[in-house]
């Protein structure tokens, strides 16, 4: 009895774990249970068989290895048969590594032993000195039936692998976005995995689309490393592991990134990307994203939710998306004007609200050095310098400006202080902007006309349709789309004749005679005072309405000082920018004023804006559109809004006009009275007027300019001190170097435009050469005054019109006349001059055929007027100076064109 005992065997020691890979058919990894993180592993290889190896992918130091007739098979057989289910092991012998045996199941009588499974099939063989009966009978049965490796076509079952792929994009469009089933054969970390796609044996390195997990380390023994690693990279990498490794999944191919694929794992129990995201163990990234195939959507949900419990990854994560309240998130309102390529103004109600697409970036220009400074020339105009930015404009001026949007506010991008060279950045309201269904940052995005913005993984403040954005963008990358093309830059060849006189006296007659020209208003500066621009002729000019005056707007000056305007003027600027800002229009030239401003008519869509804004009681008649071709148009329409009281006619009775109209009529209709004084002639403007003083007041003059001088001479002003602001009555150098009275009329930079009030003399002078005038130099008014000269005026041809200036500089400028009052025109005073011995200077410059006769004055200058009206008639048929080519009058004919 008691040696029975003592030769009972041993009970078998059986360790149970789970499968977690299959090194080949030989040979299994198994898996404990987790304890404080990844569980520990150990290789146990199967006892008395040999299974054919599995060929080695190549190294650095050795070339790749083909596999042995049915290794694969055999390591797909075990595979599917072991990994992922809970096994019991058996150690029977160590050599370097652990022998034994495998059974699959929790039990030792209901397990399935691999290595006999093996056998049975003829996917191993029996070593030599194998004394287990059931293995060689199990092998003498695979060998009768001619089974895996005893078949006679044995060879053939070798994969030919294709361990390194040279052009990843072609194998990208080869599959074309459909599902390639696949075996994940190695897990580099939480979304990066090494797969062989079936059939056809490719394998493959993977990232998962629109994730990245943490980045693993590998210790010393190959594994993952926690210390080295990032925070929770240990963790996702077994989370990713243990549900991917040598599992049968399908792979979708998405894009490339240098030799890897980019791209989505699918396995039937979900997604592994959205659980890493909802488990905080990965974080969405841009740039793939829009890849997904299934759509970003999830993904951002999933990360949402990890964002709101705050789990691993987010563990101290503070959102900073908009707190907008819902009432002002969304709301409707009309575009009316497109600031560059990324911001709009748009129209609620009464409020004029200024947003940024959200998320985008217009057109750019690198224009800075190796320094970081800027390096733009004089001149530079972003709108048409830098490449594309015309085009980002244009596309949304076409397709918004004068409609409703939906406008969606995503976040509010707080001011930021100026930074080194950089300049401070306000507050900016960044939108989401919809028409007719399309999200105009994407339309823009996806003719390459501006990017989207890269952000930081936790970064909330960005555009609710981001990743429809960064689809966009990649698509105008793939078409090499606007910006994206590298070749085709446009250039745009800008003529701005704004404040050159020389350029618009050049271009003045082409347009003149041009009729109607198409253009696009780029800039409203008040009622009446725009810049356009011409496509046609590819310039940018000034132009004013002309017969009308505008009620004026509050403007703000350089210096900062702000001049506050007329009644109902701030509103005619609001109500014409959403009117024509931005808008095509039509306009005709008529005349140009002494800084080269166009004067005339403006039509957007048919509609007359000079006789528009008079109609609304924005403006009034002006006298000089009595002899315009709009001025019954111009008369009624200002009678039509002082009929109805409108805005600067709400206090209009009708008596003082009646009165003005009574006493001119008076004053035109009485016998003509000649009382000459002796005037000296100072100065004839570009527009035919003359300035002159009394000769009697020389001796005052004379007198003033000496104390002028003595006390800049006594007490010479500081250059600098002086800060010269318009309509000032101050004291400026002329060009002999000394100081006169001037009122300061415009203040540019560090230049000032003067008019020398005692002379009429005008002149740009630098801030340097103004000076504080003493106050006990100043008077009401200067000595020189303005005058019209009666019966008379210049030709509409501007070289005949210089001919007519240049005559009257001849007769008058710096010469004693006789001056005769005829008549006046509210404050303007129209007089006769004549010389010391009686000849008419007016008369004579129109017998020289140098000037027009006027026809105006009344019946008390009816008698004048013929004599000059036969002046004329010799000029004509003499064909003198404006008549050299015949009666420029008879233009004014319909057949020449006019009244079209």
């Amino acid at each position: 009895m008691a040696q029975q005992e003592q030769s009972a065997p041993a009970p078998k020691q059986y360790f149970k774990g789970i499968v977690k890979s299959v090194l080949d058919g030989g040979s299994v990894v198994i898996r404990g249970p987790p304890r404080n993180g990844p569980p520990s592993e150990r290789i146990l290889a199967l006892t008395n068989i040999d299974a054919p190896r599995l060929g080695r992918r190549p190294t650095n130091n050795s070339p790749a290895t083909e596999d042995e007739p049915y290794a694969w098979e055999a390591r797909e057989f075990v595979r599917k048969m072991a990994v992922g289910q809970t096994v019991l092991g058996l150690v029977v012998h160590t050599a370097n590594r652990e022998y034994g045996c495998l059974l699959v199941g929790d039990h030792p009588d209901t397990g399935v032993d691999v290595a006999l499974a093996l056998v049975e099939e003829g996917l191993a063989k029996c070593r030599d000195n194998c004394q287990d009966t059931a293995l060689n009978e199990a092998q003498e049965r695979a060998k009768g039936a001619k089974k895996g490796i005893w078949s006679d076509d044995a060879s053939s079952h070798v994969r030919k692998i294709t361990w390194e792929v040279e052009n990843p994009r072609q194998i990208v469009d080869r599959f074309n976005g459909k599902p390639v089933p696949a075996i994940v054969e190695h897990v580099r970390d939480g979304t990066t995995l090494r797969c062989m796609l079936l059939p056809d044996f490719i394998q493959v390195t993977l990232m998962m689309s629109g994730v990245r997990s943490p980045a693993t380390k590998l210790g010393p023994e190959g594994k993952p490393d926690p210390k080295a690693s990032d925070a929770y990279a240990v963790e996702a990498h077994y989370f990713t592991e243990s549900r991917l490794l040598q599992r049968d999944v399908e792979v979708i191919l998405e894009s490339s990134s240098n030799n890897n694929f980019v791209g989505s794992v699918l396995h039937p129990a979900g997604n592994i990307a959205e659980s890493l995201l909802k488990e905080g163990m990965a974080k969405c990234v841009d740039w793939s994203i829009a890849k997904v195939t299934c759509g970003p959507e999830k993904y951002r949900a999933a990360e949402k939710i990890a964002k709101e419990k705050k789990v691993r990854l987010w563990k101290n994560y503070v959102s900073n998306a908009s707190t907008i309240s819902e009432k002002d998130r969304e709301f409707t309102g009309k575009v009316v004007e497109v600031v560059n390529g990324d911001a709009l103004v748009v129209k609620t109600g009464k409020n004029f609200k200024k947003i940024h697409i959200a998320s985008i970036r217009p057109p750019r220009l690198d224009d800075k050095d190796s320094e970081g400074n800027r390096t733009r020339q004089k001149g530079f105009k972003p709108l048409y310098d830098i490449p594309f930015m015309f085009e980002a404009r244009e596309f949304l001026r076409k397709k918004l400006i004068g409609h409703n949007v939906q406008v969606t506010v995503d976040y509010v991008q707080p001011a930021r202080p100026a930074q080194g060279g950089e300049p401070d950045y306000p507050e900016k309201t960044c939108c989401t902007v919809v028409i007719g269904g399309v999200n105009v940052a994407e339309a823009l995005v996806s003719k390459g006309l501006a990017t989207v913005v890269r952000y930081a993984a936790d970064n909330d403040q960005r555009s609710s349709r981001y990743d429809e954005l960064m689809s966009a963008e990649d698509k105008a990358i793939k078409t090499t789309k606007g910006l994206h093309d590298k070749k085709n830059i446009p250039k745009h060849k800008v003529n701005d004749m704004t404040g050159n006189l020389t350029k618009c006296k050049t271009f003045f007659p082409s347009l003149q005679r041009a009729g109607r020209l198409q253009g696009v208003v780029e800039f409203v500066a008040s009622g009446s005072r725009f810049r356009i621009y011409i496509p046609r002729e590819t310039c940018i000019f000034t132009f004013l309405l002309g017969g009308i005056n505008c009620a004026r707007s509050t403007r703000t000056m350089p210096s900062g000082d702000v001049q506050k305007g007329d009644a109902y003027g701030d509103e005619c600027v609001l109500h014409v920018k959403e009117m024509i800002m931005q808008r095509e229009v039509e306009i005709e030239v008529e005349s140009m004023d002494k800084a080269g401003n166009f004067i005339g008519y403006l039509w957007e869509n048919g509609n007359n804006l000079n006789v528009h804004l008079v109609q609304e009681g924005f403006a009034s008649m002006h006298f000089t559109a009595d002899k315009a071709q709009y001025g019954n148009m111009i008369k009624n329409a200002e009678d039509s809004a002082k009929a109805a009281k409108k805005r600067i006619w709400a206090n209009y009775t009708g008596e003082d006009e009646a009165a003005m109209e009574e006493e001119e009529a008076k004053t035109l209709n009485e016998e003509r009275k000649v009382s000459y004084e002796k005037i000296l002639v100072s100065e004839v403007t570009e527009d035919g007027k003359v300035y002159a003083c009394n000769v009697r007041d020389g001796p005052a003059l004379t007198k003033l300019m000496e104390n002028l001088r003595e006390e800049f001479t006594s007490n010479p002003p500081l250059a600098g001190a002086y800060q010269p602001r318009r309509n000032d009555i101050c004291a400026a150098k002329f060009v002999d170097n000394e100081w006169y009275r001037a009122k300061v009329e415009k203040v540019t930079g560090g230049d000032v435009s003067v008019l020398y009030i005692d002379y009429g003399n005008r002149a740009v002078v630098p801030k340097t050469k103004v000076a504080s005038l003493p106050s006990s130099l100043q008077t009401p008014g200067g000595y020189a005054k303005l005058y019209n000269m009666a019966l008379v005026c210049l030709a509409d041809d501007l070289e005949f019109a210089a001919l007519g200036i240049q005559g009257l500089k001849e007769d008058l400028l710096d010469r004693e006349v006789q001056m005769n009052v005829e008549y006046k025109v509210g404050t303007e005073v129209y007089v006769t001059l004549t010389t010391s011995n009686g000849e008419d200077i007016g008369k004579g410059l129109v017998q020289d055929g140098l000037l027009l006769v006027d026809r105006k004055g009344g019946r008390k200058l009816a008698s004048l007027l013929r004599e000059y009206e036969e002046a004329m008639e010799k000029a004509k048929k003499a064909h003198l100076n404006i008549w050299q080519y015949g009666d420029i009058t008879a233009d004014d004919a319909k057949e020449f064109g006019s009244g079209k």
